[in-house]
């Protein structure tokens, strides 16, 4: 017998559920700063991590490609290192730590490199790139 008469006969099952009722707070996913401060200053490292986002958008708006690509890079990696070190990061916090900042990390390493080797004068060049592109582009 499966059920029982505690819990009104039921069955219990070892099954994971069709529809999720509810999710796991990620860890480190609560408050940055004490409940008694207002809410931007609780959720200061997403904060910094937009701002500083918004401000390399907007330099990219502005004809600063390279700069602004740089500014969401750094963020990326910025934010990376706050959910590495800090024990509450607040809604910078969206899986696992470590998964969170594998993902930061990853993406704002690639952002920083596209931007170091767009066109034109790139800041950094890597020969055996171009010589994958013309190997695989040959007719």
């Amino acid at each position: 017998m499966r059920g029982s008469e505690a819990d009104g006969g039921r069955r219990t099952t070892r099954r994971f559920p069709l529809f999720t009722r509810d999710t796991a707070r990620p860890e480190g996913g609560g408050r940055a700063a004490s409940g008694d401060l207002p809410a931007p200053a609780r959720q200061w490292p997403m904060l910094v991590v937009l701002s500083t986002v918004a401000v390399g958008l907007l330099l990219t708006s502005l004809d600063q490609f390279r700069v602004g690509a740089l500014l969401v890079g750094a963020a990326l990696l910025a934010g990376g290192v706050m959910r590495w070190v800090l024990p509450s990061v607040g809604m910078l916090a969206v899986r696992s730590r470590f998964t969170d900042i594998v993902t930061y990390g990853v993406l704002g390493l690639a952002i920083v490199l596209l931007a170091l080797m767009a066109q034109p004068k790139p800041w950094l060049v890597i020969p055996f790139l171009k010589d994958t592109l013309h190997f695989t582009m040959k007719n």
